[in-house]
């Protein structure tokens, strides 16, 4: 009787051990994260530039518990070398480039081995002359596509934007259109729809004309075709032409009139591509978000 009781209590025991062994093992692997993001920022040019900066680099570090990635972000562009990369999953440039011929170098060679990234509004720019010359061809015209700098809004507007494929990982959790956050809206020298590489994801939707306010004439849009966001299908990369809030420039203080990522349907696209990205294009849910 006694070696019953005894047998019964170990057995027990091990069930009790067995349980608690899963359950750590379950939360250990349920709040490990998916994926590792790194953003790089400049932070020094336009005030509307920086406000983008710090409103990201806040909005990305709170999303990455709720959607179970690490975010880390630096503003020494030196990092941009092969051994910090390996370290990350998804690459984002927040404001602007890499100007080293050896962070450009490692950054190309992380990119042609399979790595991800997501650039925004100024990481595209490049004028000749300027302070961000047209000086890095693989970059601009190979994988971005996009050339040049040719023109943009002002002053930052909304605008509607056209979903123009609700099939791809990126977009398919959006309405057919939507209505993004006030921006200073770019156009190209390159025509994207000519390249066949480049898929166009969104663009300006034409009830969106008149955009921009001035006051110069050439920063009203009245009519054409903008796109706004679009990837390289060699590569696992978006480009968001989203990152310029709406500063006081006129007032004291270049006081914050508008945010980014002030848009859950906006925000949307910026989490799909993320998990696209991170993991191949894994199932999100936006069931309860409006």
């Amino acid at each position: 009787m006694k070696f019953c009781i005894k047998s019964l209590f170990l057995i027990r025991l091990i069930l009790i051990l067995s349980i608690v062994i899963f359950w750590q093992s379950s939360n250990a692997v349920a709040g490990k994260p998916k994926f590792k993001v790194i953003a790089f920022y400049t932070g020094k040019n336009d005030p509307a530039h920086v406000s983008f900066v710090h409103e990201a680099n806040r909005w990305f570090a709170n999303s990455a518990d709720k959607y179970r990635f690490s975010y880390d972000s630096t503003n020494n562009w030196d990092n941009l070398n092969i051994d910090f990369l390996t370290k990350y999953d998804i690459v984002l440039f927040l404001d602007t480039r890499p100007e080293k011929p050896d962070q450009r170098a490692a950054f190309e060679q992380y990119m042609k081995r399979g790595g991800a990234w997501i650039g925004f509004h100024f990481a595209a720019f490049a004028l000749t002359p300027s302070g961000f010359p047209q000086n890095w061809n693989w970059y601009h015209n190979e994988f971005l596509g996009s050339g040049e700098y040719k023109g943009n809004t002002w002053r930052p507007t909304t605008a509607v934007l056209r979903v123009e494929d609700r099939r791809h990982p990126a977009t398919r959790h959006l309405p057919a259109t939507l209505k993004a956050s006030p921006n200073e809206w770019y156009s190209w020298q390159n025509d994207l729809r000519r390249n066949p590489d480049i898929k166009v994801l969104l663009s300006v939707d034409p009830c969106s004309f008149p955009l921009g306010t001035g006051p110069k004439a050439w920063e009203i849009w009245h009519s054409g075709d903008y796109p706004v966001a679009w990837t390289n299908k060699r590569y696992r990369m978006l480009y968001l032409n989203m990152g310029h809030n709406d500063i006081d420039y006129e007032g004291k203080g270049n006081m914050e009139l508008s945010h980014t990522f002030d848009n859950p349907v906006q925000n949307r696209l910026v989490i799909s591509a993320l998990k696209w990205l991170g993991k191949r294009g894994q199932s999100i849910g936006f069931r309860n978000e409006k």
